[in-house]
């Protein structure tokens, strides 16, 4: 795959040298690269239906009250997701993965 963003980084940190980019912008294009690296190398988020959050709330022993403590929920959302009324998403998600893959102790 061609990988534009880091030929540019390259070119920034070029021009960087000879004084035609700032700092701040070669900077900025770092972080961008380093952001773009750190996304590849996150698992892949598995999307989990309501009746496998219900599965792993029932693996770990966890009534809906304690699942959404771990994961900084309300009580209504988790039901709601069970239910599949609402999908988690976001932090909530990549905390039911990780629990999922590597168990509570992570959290604790």
């Amino acid at each position: 795959m061609v990988n534009h963003l880091k030929d540019l980084q390259e070119i920034a940190k070029d021009f960087n040298e000879i004084g035609v980019v700032t700092d701040e912008l070669k900077e900025k294009i770092d972080s961008r690269v380093r952001l773009r690296e750190l996304r590849a190398s996150l698992p892949v988020l598995h999307m989990m239906s309501g009746d496998e959050i219900n599965q792993l709330r029932q693996r770990y022993n966890l009534s809906q009250a304690m699942l959404a403590a771990y994961v900084g929920m309300s009580v209504g959302t988790v039901v709601k997701w069970e239910r599949e009324e609402k999908k988690p998403n976001g932090a909530a998600l990549r905390l039911l993965n990780l629990i999922e893959r590597k168990g509570l102790e992570v959290l604790q």
